[in-house]
Parts: C-alpha cells; structure tokens; sequence
C-alpha cells in the first residue's frame, strides 16, 4: 500500500567516491560508516528528520519541513569539516547535498520514498559543491537561513528526465573566512606539500608557483608552473586565476581557464599541475 505526502528530501553523494574506493577500500569503507553513525545520523536526529536509507556512498533523508531539511544539511557540512580535521587530507569524505520540497510516494510496508521529489533532490545533489549544499527555488522560497549563512544563486539547469529547466541556489558563508588559510595535499606519488596564508593578505592578490624569487606561496614540485596562479580576494569571494599554466589548474574538478578567476571556499580542493590541495580554514 502506498500514499503520497509532501515532504522536504535531502540526498547526499560522497565527492571521488569511487577513487577513495580503489586506493583503500577498507579505510573508505570504514570512514564512511563512522560518517553515517557519528555525523547524519545525530544530525539529521536533532533536525527532526528520517533516515530513510543509505545505498553506498549516498544517503537519502525526509523532513517535515524544507527549513529544518536545510538547517540539517548545514549542521551535517559543519559536523563533516570537523570530522575530515583528523583526516589526511587524501582521506577527506566530502558529500554533495541536495534539498528539494515536493512531494514523495511513500511505500508503507519499509517506508521508503519515491517519486520526482527524490529524482530531483538527487540531481540537484549533483551540481552541488563538493562539501557543499544545493537547493531548488521551491527550497529558497520558503526557508529563512541563519544569519551566517547565504543563499547564492546558482541559475536555471536542465537535468536528465525533467521537462523544464530548475533554479538552483547554493547556500554559502555568508562572510568571508577570517584567519589563515591552509592548502595542503600531495602529488599523485604521495609527497606531501602544503602551505598556509592569511585571508586580509589575498587583498592585494598573491601568486603561487614553483619560482620562490617571483612568488608569495611556493609550491615546489616540476609539475608547478614558476608563476601558477594568482590567490585573490574579490569582495566577500575567494578567488583563483591561472596564470597559463603549462599543467593547468582546476576547482572542484573543473578547470579554472587562464584570465577567468574561479571562485573557491574551504572545503574546496585545487589542483596545480600534478598536486592536489584541499582547502582548510584555520
């Protein structure tokens, strides 16, 4: 027997989930499910929702009402940072969120949902940040976020299935980060690199590359351009510019094109030639 209600559904995804998985699929397996246990399952608890099941690296969670359905995606992404701090930075889980309000079918004999509420929350998951969270208009509309947080819009996109395109707003800082910036990471062969900053300094734009006579952040590796890229503060927003690079340099997975700055946050991870750096506030 089914029935239909409306409900606000959040759905997550683990960012690089299958690569974590073929470098260390007992460690990832294990990560992952003190994730569920020590951050969703509290979270989503003290937000009054429902898990409604995991399958993998993805996690589906219903909620009375869109407000508490992002309050709880919001607790989780704070709860995750803290989390990944006693990580490596290779080992870092970080979950696309997405929230969406429609309604769900709901099965009555194991209380799972369906329907194009879920479809949608899932695709919109898909174009949320890693670490970062994506909601739809109907979310936006009816949700008056904490005074520290943003909604930041994210513009129409078409997705697979949906007859007519969907605006997506992320939510965000609502400031700029304070304090110091740490980048650290490794290459593909495990060197460790890493470097910190403080954010008032990025005002005036700092440059990281390989050449230290010509750059305020040095990243030795041959990979690393001798001027890279160009750190800078534009506003309330971090930025990164590649310099033409001979390697590139990408956010998140996306390359960042030369003379177009791409905007980041902590909880982000760059890549500069070869090396890969998650980003950290502290």
């Amino acid at each position: 027997m089914t029935k239909r209600r409306l409900a606000a559904i959040v759905h997550a995804d683990l960012a690089g989930f299958t690569r974590m998985m073929e470098g260390a699929e007992t460690r990832t397996f294990r990560h992952l499910k003190a994730a569920q246990n020590e951050v969703w399952r509290p979270a989503i608890e003290a937000g009054s929702g429902r898990l409604v099941g995991t399958a993998g690296d993805a996690m589906l969670a219903e909620f009375g009402s869109a407000v508490s359905a992002v309050n709880a995606a919001i607790d989780i992404q704070e709860r995750m940072a803290r989390f990944n701090a006693a990580l490596r930075a290779e080992q870092r889980m970080l979950f696309r969120i997405g929230v969406h309000l429609g309604e769900v079918i709901v099965d009555q004999e194991d209380q799972n949902i369906f329907g194009d509420g879920v479809n949608l929350a899932a695709r919109i998951q898909g174009i949320a940040e890693p670490g970062g969270i994506a909601v739809s208009r109907a979310v936006r509309d009816v949700t008056e976020l904490r005074i520290d947080y943003a909604f930041i819009d994210g513009g129409d996109h078409g997705f697979k299935n949906v007859s007519r395109p969907v605006h997506v707003f992320h939510v965000r800082p609502a400031s700029t980060p304070r304090g110091t910036l740490r980048f650290e990471g490794a290459d593909s062969n495990g060197l460790p690199l890493a470097f910190e900053i403080g954010v008032g300094k990025l005002a005036g734009g700092a440059i990281v590359g390989r050449a230290a006579d010509q750059c305020a952040l040095v990243v030795a590796h041959p990979t690393v351009s001798r001027r890279h890229a160009r750190l800078s503060l534009a506003g309330d927003a971090l930025q990164i510019e590649d310099l033409g690079s001979t390697n590139g340099t990408e956010v998140d997975g996306r390359a960042v094109r030369s003379g177009l700055p791409a905007v980041f946050q902590p909880g982000s991870t760059i890549r500069l030639g070869d090396v890969k750096l998650a980003v950290l506030q502290v």
